[in-house]
């Protein structure tokens, strides 16, 4: 397989100049190789992603061994599971209540909390951009995942390992495709509103359009 980048293009099918920094998406391919000196990094926005995405899944489980059936408005913890997927210090004092009780009351193996806090540790690694602020945090995720020893948060870790590299090339070098994932779903919108397009040109033409009249002009240095 080869790395998916800008859309499904290689490194180097794209065009992308020699020494430049490319952020992907961890979901979209395998880790690979580039050439020469273009180096590969990972976006962070994904990584939060999948986090969220463990703790999701440790909090259905638990509520199936729990209930036996999903989750419903009526359960503290699926009530809270907004809660669950903030960033702990954006939390109010009247959400940090919710979200401890909600825990203390359907949370009997500690699991979820388990999860929450593997997730938290990997927020504070990608907030990180100094080499040895970055191992420190580092070591602190693994730990947090070793110590809760579930499958979601093992599986996690190891996706972390594996693309350990790329992590360490967007931490230091503090990039995101934020701005590729934007047009991306730009295009998208517009193909989704025109129901359609048989004429390549004129979806081109209305894609650029759209472009113009909502992201402005980037910058110069």
């Amino acid at each position: 397989m080869r790395c998916l980048v800008l859309g499904g293009w290689g490194v180097a099918e794209a065009g992308v100049r020699a020494g430049a920094v490319v952020p992907v998406d961890p979901g979209s391919a395998p880790p690979c190789r580039t050439r020469g000196s273009q180096r590969i990094a990972v976006d962070k926005w994904h990584l939060v992603a999948l986090a969220n995405l463990m703790v999701t899944q440790v909090r259905q489980r638990i509520t199936r061994q729990l209930h036996g059936r999903r989750g419903t408005a009526t359960d503290k913890v699926w009530a809270s599971r907004q809660l669950l997927l903030t960033g702990y210090e954006h939390l109010t004092v009247k959400q940090k209540a919710r979200f401890n009780a909600a825990l203390a009351a359907e949370d009997p193996t500690n699991e979820i909390a388990a999860a929450h806090a593997v997730k938290e540790r990997l927020r504070l690694l990608l907030a990180e951009h100094q080499p040895h602020q970055i191992r420190r945090r580092l070591y602190d995720f693994y730990d947090a995942a070793a110590r809760a020893d579930m499958e979601e948060t093992s599986r996690l870790a190891t996706t972390i390992d594996t693309w350990r590299p790329a992590v360490l090339v967007a931490l230091t070098e503090d990039v995101t495709n934020a701005r590729t994932e934007g047009f991306n779903r730009i295009i998208k919108q517009t193909k989704r509103a025109g129901c359609g397009f048989t004429n390549m040109d004129n979806y081109r033409r209305r894609i650029m359009v759209h472009i113009a009249l909502t992201r402005g002009p980037r910058p110069t240095a």
